[in-house]
């Protein structure tokens, strides 16, 4: 026995030689824990692995994880090989991703910017390679520098050698005093680094003007931003300020300061078409962006760092877009806290949507006075504030300022705090007739409607089945408003739903509202259960029809409404207040945009108050037509309430 040990020895000892290169040379080469850069509407933080030698090595089976103590949290599948000098990313999410797609790779587990230990060990669990990692920066990562340090890294390279110097420490942020509507003179906290700055919003280099130690006089309008160096150290993070020189305020006003790279570089910006068979605006690209919002007095509520897409859909192809805003924690705060909107007691939002939408072109205000008409009526819509707004020192224009519709602002209606809760919820678009999902799955809802075309609801059973699945008022006031104000846009219907809770409908995009005296949407919405699907899924409104105590409930919700919102008193005021903050900056918005005059403004604004005023009369005989009522029915629905309208809504 003692023979063979001492014959197998030398092979034995041969084979470790072998094998502890390989260990070796395999590393975590660079790590990020606080990514800036989104991809689908996910920022996954990521680490990358990469072969040092020179000869190919197969990691299949080698683990990845966050804890030393659970070094297994990530495996490499078989067939897993690196070759010399290649490197490949894990990302590193908590969603239910496939170990592998595409070139890259998905761990179940997230990286903290807060400090991390990332450890890579082979398939029999010897420790291949740990890293530690400090405190980490959005946008920054922490790796193995070309000269063999490690530190926070000069420039992230994930899935390339990584290039440039490291460094240890990272120097502080300067602190600013001044900017904008305070004064055109900025300040900047005393430091013995090299403070260096520009004014077109582009993230200052070493090669960038010095900022002056007595302060600088800025004397036009300009997206300030500065950034501290110190010899030895990873730059600061770069702050910013809008100074607003000589510009009259009269609306609330937003600032946005970034890169132009972000904006309008026709290979990555997210504002423009680009180059592509593509458009950029349609790529859903978010980059960060440092959001400043002056309230009407000209104070300072929100200075922070979030990001930004374009938005909207085919509104996206205007030259002043939408524009979405989102708070992320990965620059330090999750939510934007105040709230602009006059109808909410909200204290923060998770994102906002900077709107210039299709009826930019008409009015710029039919959009949010029709939303503020369900105010009291148990539905969800977006609240609105007229804002005005700069890109990097550049006026922009006058936007609608909206809730933006996601599972956080369904989270906030429904006073909902569980983050587990709040991923869960269900927003549909277009009802189900097409595939997309805003949030969460449409699968029980296609069955409620499936349900609702093949069985008959006078039937206690299922209506039963019905009753427990979806909230009736919430159909009725959304068909009810809908057709009132005969909105032709019929694909903007969209249903929500909380873990637990009922199906209920919310109001989105009604800016196609009070446009003609015709029957519009009454069709689309009135008709038979067994009809073509168009745009949104008409059978839950028409099977819940068919039951005479709930055709009797819905009639009744409809001459309800017409009372309560559209008596043109009330309506009139929703429309003076928007009429008078557009009208105040209509000048400047037609100067920077010019495609709607003042004169054809007031013409489009006074035909859709004709119309608001004109339609909710004209529709009681529009839906008894369409829904057959006997003069007697009509009379006992909607008599007392055409009345009324005829006394509250005839023109002068």
């Amino acid at each position: 026995m003692r023979s063979i040990c001492k014959r197998f020895l030398p092979l034995l000892l041969l084979l470790c030689a072998l094998a502890a290169p390989a260990l070796a040379d395999v590393v975590v080469s660079e790590v990020m824990c606080g990514n800036d850069v989104w991809k689908n509407e996910h920022h996954d933080d990521w680490v990358e692995i990469m072969n040092t030698g020179s000869k190919t090595v197969d990691i299949s089976g080698w683990h990845l994880s966050d804890r030393v103590n659970k070094p297994e949290k990530f495996t490499f599948p078989a067939g897993t090989k690196l070759k010399g000098g290649e490197c490949v990313l894990v990302y590193c999410t908590d969603r239910d991703e496939p170990v592998k797609s595409g070139g890259a790779y998905y761990a179940p587990f997230k990286l903290s910017q807060k400090g991390e230990t990332v450890l890579l060990s082979d398939a029999d669990g010897n420790q291949a390679d740990l890293l530690a990692l400090p405190v980490q920066y959005a946008g920054v990562s922490y790796g193995v520098a070309a000269d063999g340090a490690v530190g926070y890294l000069e420039l992230s390279t994930p899935g390339k050698k990584n290039a440039g110097a490291s460094f240890e420490r990272r120097t502080e942020a300067p602190v600013l005093s001044g900017g904008g509507f305070e004064s055109a003179f900025v300040q900047a906290a005393d430091t013995d680094a090299v403070l260096r700055y520009t004014l077109d919003g582009e993230t200052p280099t070493e090669k960038s003007p010095v900022f002056p130690k007595e302060g600088l006089s800025v004397t036009k309008t300009a997206a300030l931003r500065v950034r501290a160096f110190r010899t030895g150290e990873l730059p600061s993070e770069t702050v910013s300020r809008t100074v607003l020189v000589d510009f009259e305020q009269v609306l609330p006003v937003f600032c946005l300061t970034t890169d132009d790279k972000y904006l309008f570089n026709s290979k990555t910006g997210a504002l423009v078409k680009g180059t592509g068979s593509t458009p950029n605006y349609e790529k859903e690209l978010e980059y960060p962006v440092h959001i400043e919002y002056y309230d009407e007095t000209g104070r300072l509520i929100i200075d922070q760092t979030g990001s930004f897409t374009a938005a909207g859909h085919s509104a996206r192809q205007n030259a002043q877009k939408s524009i979405a805003l989102y708070a992320r924690g990965i620059f330090g705060q999750d939510a934007f806290d105040f709230n602009p909107f006059p109808n909410r007691d909200y204290a923060s939002y998770h994102s906002l949507l900077l709107r210039n939408n299709s009826d930019a072109f008409s009015t710029r205000l039919r959009d949010p006075v029709i939303s503020s008409l369900a105010e009291g009526q148990n539905i969800l819509y977006q609240d609105a504030l007229a804002v005005e707004v700069f890109i990097n020192g550049r006026y922009w224009g006058q936007y609608n300022l909206r809730e933006k519709i996601n599972k956080y602002f369904i989270a906030q209606y429904e006073g909902i705090s569980d983050e587990e809760t709040i991923d869960a919820i269900d927003i549909l678009a277009r009802t189900g007739s097409d595939s997309f999902v805003q949030n969460g799955s449409n699968a029980d809802w296609l069955e409620l409607c499936d349900f609702c075309k093949k069985k008959d609801l006078n039937v206690p059973e299922n209506l039963q089945y019905v009753l427990e699945r979806l909230d009736v008022d919430s159909l009725f006031t959304h068909a009810a408003f809908e057709m009132i104000i005969g909105n032709n846009d019929i694909t903007n219907v969209r249903v929500y739903r909380v873990p637990g809770g009922k199906w209920k409908y919310l109001l989105f995009d009604v800016e196609a509202g009070f446009l003609s005296l015709k029957e519009g949407p009454i069709s689309n919405y009135i008709k038979p259960v067994s009809a073509k699907i168009q745009a949104f899924r008409h059978e839950p409104l028409n099977a819940l029809l068919n039951v005479p105590e709930y055709r009797d409930r819905f009639l009744r919700r409809f001459a309800e409404m017409l009372e309560d919102c559209f008596q043109w008193p009330e309506v009139e005021a929703k429309f003076a207040p928007w009429e008078a903050a557009i009208l105040s900056v209509f000048d400047r918005q037609y100067d920077r945009w010019p495609y709607l005059t003042r004169k054809n403004w007031q013409q489009n604004v006074d035909a859709v108050k004709y119309y608001a005023r004109v339609r909710p009369k004209k529709v009681i005989d529009l839906l008894s037509s369409r829904m057959k009522l006997t003069q007697a029915e009509k009379e006992q629905y909607f008599g007392d309430t055409a009345r009324l309208l005829e006394e509250t809504n005839t023109l002068p």
